[in-house]
């Protein structure tokens, strides 16, 4: 006679996301001047309700550019700084840690860099916080509107 023996096992059945705001609007400054605006709120929803549910926030951005091409119509992603906060909202255990809590530890977004981390605690949790991101124009800079993109991911 043979046994027959079933494990199942299970996975975690929920997710882990960031949400952030749509577009923002930084407002308008000279060439040669700096603008520092919130971005608004970014969250992260961690649905694993697993154990030891760490995770890290990253930032990152593009090149700020207006049309028409050239040196002078391009903010460099290394002009742009980035300070994350203490966290504005949690629910859930576990430690949140800010990437830069105040503004004297602004980073340059000219790499990635972390924007928050949740470093220990089991269970579902959120996290919220509202980050700035100063923008130095450079003095060369010509008229215009420019655009660029600041990206949040997690993992």
């Amino acid at each position: 006679m043979t046994n027959h023996a079933v494990v199942r096992i299970a996975q975690p059945s929920g997710t882990l996301t960031i949400t952030v705001p749509a577009a923002v609007s930084l407002g308008a400054a000279f060439p040669g001047s700096s603008i520092s605006r919130q971005l608004g709120e970014v969250q992260v929803s961690d649905r694993r309700g697993g154990q030891n549910a760490v995770w890290t926030a990253t930032v990152s951005a593009s090149d700020f550019t207006t049309p028409g091409g050239g040196a002078a119509r391009q903010i460099s992603r290394n002009q742009l700084s980035y300070w994350s906060g203490q966290a504005t909202r949690t629910i859930g255990p576990g430690t949140r840690v800010p990437g830069q809590a105040t503004s004297a530890q602004a980073q340059s977004l000219s790499l990635p860099r972390k924007a928050f981390a949740k470093t220990s605690g089991n269970g579902n949790n959120t996290t919220a916080w509202q980050p700035t991101l100063t923008v130095a124009v450079p003095a060369t800079a010509v008229g215009g509107t420019y655009t660029g993109t600041v990206t949040h991911s997690v993992a």
